[in-house]
Parts: C-alpha cells; sequence; structure tokens
C-alpha cells in the first residue's frame, strides 16, 4: 500500500519537474527557444529538467567555499601570527632573565672580599682602590636594577 501512494506521489510530481521549452526556426531563419507553442510553426518540443529553486539571498557555491578557505586561511595565518608572538615573547623572557642572572654575578664579585682590577687603555692590568671599588659596586648595583625591572 505504501509502494502505491509512493508511486502515485512520484508520477503526480515528476511532470512539475521537467519544464517544456519549444524550439523552432522564425521567418528569418533564427533558431527560436520559447515556453509557449507558436502558432503556424512546426516546433519540436524539447524537456529540461529545471533545476530546484535556490533561496535569492543565499550566495551561490563557489562563493561560499572561497569565504569559507579565505576564512581559514586567515585563522591559519593568525594561528601562527599567534604562535611566533608567544616565541618571540618567551625569547625575550630568557633573554631578560639571562641579563639579570648575569648582572647578579657581577654585583656578588663586585661585592666579594677579592681583589678587583680592570683593564687600561694600553690593555694593562690596574688594581682598584677603595673609591675605584666603590665606584664599581655602584655600578654594578644599577646594572642589577636596569636588568633585573624589566624582566
Amino acid at each position: 500500500m505504501k509502494r502505491l501512494i509512493l508511486a502515485a506521489l512520484v508520477l503526480a510530481i515528476a511532470p512539475a519537474t521537467f519544464a517544456q521549452l519549444y524550439k523552432y526556426t522564425d521567418k528569418d531563419g533564427k533558431t527560436v527557444y520559447s515556453d509557449t507553442p507558436p502558432a503556424n510553426v512546426d516546433s519540436k518540443q524539447i524537456r529540461v529538467q529545471t533545476a530546484p529553486p535556490t533561496p535569492t539571498d543565499a550566495p551561490p557555491k563557489a562563493a561560499t567555499t572561497a569565504a569559507k578557505d579565505k576564512d581559514s586561511d586567515k585563522a591559519r595565518k593568525e594561528k601562527s601570527d599567534a604562535g611566533k608572538k608567544a616565541e618571540d615573547e618567551a625569547r625575550r623572557k630568557a633573554d631578560n632573565a639571562e641579563r639579570c642572572a648575569n648582572a647578579r654575578e657581577n654585583l656578588r664579585v663586585a661585592e666579594s672580599d677579592r681583589r678587583q682590577t680592570r683593564l687600561n687603555s694600553k690593555g694593562e692590568v690596574e688594581y682598584l682602590d677603595e673609591q675605584g671599588i666603590e665606584a664599581n659596586r655602584a655600578a654594578r648595583r644599577a646594572d642589577v636594577e636596569r636588568a633585573c625591572k624589566e624582566s
């Protein structure tokens, strides 16, 4: 019973899915296509299957696919840029931490009881006096402040 109803429904809808088109040649010899049969002219009926109606506000499928591709490329690029930015930030923090550690080590050496030296303009080693030692320690403290503040 269900098959009979389904078959009747298909047969009832089938003619509606095909549009009737007529092809004929007019008095000037041009081929004309029309949806109504011409009067007093020999015409040939052509059956054309019509496409299902599409919403007028929906974009064509190709445009939608292109937009999706463009959006996915944009998202991929943003993700890549975010990854690069994160890597750069991590590298910057690591460099700052290393700079801070080096500055602290230099301050530790400057504040130790070791005898302190420096190279003069001729490249010779000179021993620092009390005033030079204090100046060196002050410079190392400033280096620590500057290097460790950034990290």
